[in-house]
């Protein structure tokens, strides 16, 4: 019962749509027609029915003649045939007095009985000629009576419809319902857009999935290091995380995530995450972070980190070793904890020529590479996955929703893989894509998927297809 008032609910709504952006279409369309007319209405009314009076005159005065010409027709081809008749008659009475003596004795009365026979059978023949043509004529009127009967129905109509038209909003929606533009009406054009409207998201994402999706997921995976000496160490994701500063250290971290921290700690303002990635901090929100620095020698500070914003938000520490690195999506990063003298360590990985980043629209990959501690935020939590060789299980490898991914180690292969069921992808459930990490290694998630790049590429690609739409007037 739920489905079936989902169904109504959508039908409902698109129809409600439907009909609103017809009416707006056809108003707009009708105050153009009534703005580019320079005469009045009731002398333009006035004047159609003066013409339409007029040809009306016209016909009827061309069916009456047709129809004097179509008496006149029947009445030549009945005397037509009443000669024949008379004509037969005579040559049937000439045939009675026809005799075999008479005729080899050389009887003068028979020779010009056959005589007169002669003619009048020519005669005869003259006559059923005379009816062929008589009768072709006939038929010939007949049709340009039919012809002229319909138009004169035609104007009759016409001139109803006007003598009843006194609305000029009726007037101008009429005629905008008519008016052709290109190959076609408004009437076809609006046809075609209904269509278009209630058909064309179903056909599109039935295009998406079973044509295109195939040939993307054949594509060549990503994979930025060939092996990885080191993996990094993920902490238990929670909602606050303490992080203890040891002598020498500092943290980078977005001010909305600092809940508390020990007193001590010197305090101030780093405008920007990475100098040399101004656009990226400024696009994934590293700026204005809060530098905490331990100074004191010998003594360990801590500081709570928890999102104030978003109760939904949980931390996990991510530990990079000397040789481990990860793959982030800046967005996720809520702060940095780096030793002293060190600084942060990033590598920019672009991908052009990878299907992976036109469908992500991430053609940039950022290696973050340790010593280091890296604080990771996620909708409801972040979950690390393990791909690891076990037994009867060779190549591991391991979906997850694009919204989810947060990052992964560099040697896994990184390729998408198309949804696998059409209805999940057709209800909005699941993106027409999930990651797919094969290989060993690790990457990391949201436990529930929240809005990521993946999601923001969708939405760039929706828009620009609806303003391809528009540009051709769909």
């Amino acid at each position: 019962m739920g489905g079936v008032l989902k169904i109504f609910r959508w039908l409902l709504e698109k129809t409600a749509t439907a009909g609103l952006i017809l009416g707006l279409a056809l108003a707009a369309c009708g105050l153009w027609l009534y703005l580019q007319d320079n005469v009045d209405f009731d002398e333009w009314r006035h004047d159609v029915l003066r013409t339409l009076t007029g040809e009306r005159a016209k016909v009827q005065s061309a069916l009456a003649d047709v129809r004097q010409r179509l008496d006149r027709t029947a009445a030549g081809v009945a005397a037509e045939q009443e000669r024949i008749r008379q004509t037969d008659r005579v040559l049937a009475q000439l045939g009675e007095l026809d005799s075999t003596w008479d005729r080899l004795t050389g009887d003068a009365q028979q020779a010009a009985n056959r005589a007169r026979r002669v003619k009048l059978e020519q005669a005869r023949a003259e006559g059923q000629a005379r009816i062929a043509a008589l009768q072709a004529e006939f038929t010939r009127t007949g049709w340009e009576r039919d012809g002229l009967e319909i138009a004169l129905g035609k104007l009759d109509t016409q001139l109803r419809n006007l003598e009843a038209k006194r609305s000029r909003v009726l007037h101008y929606l009429e005629r905008v319902w008519h008016h052709r533009l290109g190959r076609l009406t408004v009437q076809g054009w609006v046809l075609l857009g209904l269509g278009l409207y209630f058909l064309g998201p179903t056909a599109g994402k039935l295009t998406l999935y079973y044509l295109v999706a195939p040939v993307i997921t054949r594509g060549r995976p990503v994979r930025l290091a060939t092996a990885l000496p080191a993996l990094p160490e993920v902490g238990p994701s929670r909602v606050s995380a303490d992080l203890t500063l040891w002598p020498g250290e500092r943290l980078w971290v977005r001010e909305k995530f600092l809940q508390a921290s020990d007193e001590g700690l010197v305090r101030s303002t780093r405008w920007l995450l990475d100098w040399r990635l101004p656009f990226t901090c400024l696009a994934g929100g590293l700026t204005e972070l809060v530098e905490m620095r331990n100074r004191h020698p010998q003594r360990d500070y801590t500081c709570t980190l928890s999102n104030q914003a978003n109760p939904h938000s949980e931390l996990a520490v991510v530990t990079l070793g000397p040789d481990a690195r990860l793959v982030l999506r800046p967005s996720y990063l809520a702060g940095v904890l780096l030793a002293e003298g060190r600084a942060l360590a990033v590598r920019r990985c672009w991908q052009f020529f990878r299907w992976q980043a036109w469908v992500t629209l991430q053609f940039r990959f950022l290696e973050f590479h340790g010593p280091c501690r890296l604080v990771v935020a996620g909708s409801r939590g972040v979950r690390a996955e393990w791909l690891v060789c076990r037994a009867g299980n060779p190549e591991p490898a391991r979906r997850a929703n694009q919204d989810a991914t947060v990052g992964f180690t560099p040697n896994l292969d990184y390729a998408p893989v198309r949804a696998e069921t059409f209805w999940s992808y057709y209800r909005g459930m699941n993106p027409l894509f999930d990651d797919l990490f094969s290989g060993q290694g690790l990457f990391l998630c949201q436990q529930v998927s929240a809005d990521g790049a993946a999601r923001q590429a969708r939405k760039f690609w929706s828009s620009v297809w609806g303003g391809a739409l528009r540009v051709f007037g769909l």
